[in-house]
């Protein structure tokens, strides 16, 4: 726990910053609440699996909903009944558009809900309204674990959109970043219906789920830490071999997604990615549904590189063909 603690220590200075300064500086304040979930969010990377870690997980969550408060407009905690339980997500409206259009953005494996929601601003700015959740197995999903049909909470997303009147559920594009592009790449396929688009930045497909590749990439160092760790906690598996086995049922090409229609889809990944293997890209390029696709013969995961960064793949990549996707 010595990284938990070292980390978390900073976001108690940053926190106590935020408390001692809103009353009377509500801007500054925020700033300091978004550092000091920062910093405790990094404190339990890449997943909440030791006492330190959960606890400074638990403060980020605090950190956040101070910080969703003092925007303007304000980032509304949502909760959503599903199956006993509450889909918890984040929901900003634009000002001046009613029904809105929506983003409905997918966590990742390390990456939580709250820290997805930074670049909303840029959709407000469009007239766009966003909204973001935890993938299953991760943050607080009400689904503890990766499985085949897990897609159903997002499901239960767009049916509470559909429920909201400030909402225009005629109009949803669906991103997912890293692992939460694996979901939106099933919902291109599941809710092509539903959706108007999908945006998959290098997510799992098929090649990712087998063995073979699993064996090199979980060594990666293109990772920090823990990635074997945070890839096996999602299946609930305890052991390499039993992560191996639980990984091919998810392939999306095993399951016969693939050669179906699917709304339209935008994906984007890196040459180098050693984490998720570009042949994914390839093989959505080959099968089903016409696509387009963004490749950085140069990038790493997810597309970046040093000269491209993630803000500038979604500034000039990302956004611009969200935006086209929701007119």
């Amino acid at each position: 726990d010595d990284w938990a603690a070292a980390w978390s220590a900073i976001g108690d200075r940053r926190l106590a910053l935020a408390k001692a300064g809103e009353p009377s500086d509500r801007s500054t304040a925020a700033k300091h609440y978004k550092y000091a979930f920062e910093y405790y969010l990094f404190a339990r990377f890449p997943l909440e699996n030791s006492t330190g870690k959960v606890r400074a997980y638990g403060r980020a969550l605090d950190a956040f909903a101070a910080y969703a408060k003092l925007q303007d407009p304000p980032i509304e905690i949502v909760r959503i009944p599903f199956e006993g339980k509450e889909i918890v997500g984040y929901l900003r409206l634009p000002k001046d558009v009613r029904p809105a259009p929506v983003v409905v953005t997918i966590g990742g494996l390390d990456g939580r809900k709250e820290n997805a929601s930074f670049r909303n601003d840029a959709y407000l700015a469009h007239g766009v309204a966003y909204f973001s959740f935890d993938m299953p197995g991760t943050g607080q999903s009400t689904i503890r674990r990766v499985v085949p049909g897990a897609e159903r909470e997002f499901s239960r997303v767009l049916d509470y959109i559909a429920a909201r009147t400030e909402l225009d559920a005629k109009r949803v594009v669906v991103y997912g970043p890293s692992w939460g592009g694996h979901f939106a790449a099933r919902l291109a396929f599941t809710e092509r219906g539903r959706i108007r688009g999908a945006v998959v930045q290098g997510g799992p497909i098929h090649e990712y789920f087998q063995p073979e590749w699993q064996r090199k990439a979980v060594g990666t160092r293109e990772y920090l830490f823990e990635l074997f760790e945070a890839r096996a906690a999602i299946y609930g598996a305890g052991t390499l071999e039993e992560f191996l086995a639980y990984g091919p049922q998810m392939s999306l090409k095993t399951a016969g997604w693939l050669e179906k229609p699917s709304a339209p889809m935008l994906v984007i990944n890196g040459m180098r990615d050693t984490q998720v293997p570009v042949e994914d890209v390839f093989l959505l390029m080959r099968s089903g549904s016409p696509k387009e696709v963004w490749i950085n013969p140069q990038g790493g995961h997810m597309g970046r590189s040093a000269a491209v960064s993630d803000q500038k793949i979604f500034e000039t990549v990302t956004l611009p063909w969200v935006v086209r996707a929701l007119k």
